[in-house]
């Protein structure tokens, strides 16, 4: 992967680079970022979880 720069810029300007990256992005790669953020989504859930149940 690249290295990641902070972008400044206006939020239409952000999004639409966000796009044009996503767009040149292959199938599988897609696949794996959308993976990846499931998984991510999937921990804190459970986390908040245990947390509750620890109190």
């Amino acid at each position: 992967m690249k290295d990641i720069l902070l972008n400044f810029g206006s939020p239409k300007e952000l999004e639409a680079k966000r796009i044009a990256e996503i767009k040149s992005l292959s199938y599988l790669e897609r696949l794996e970022r959308l993976m990846a953020i499931i998984e991510v989504s999937y921990t804190i859930k459970t986390a908040k979880i245990i947390q509750s149940k620890k109190r």
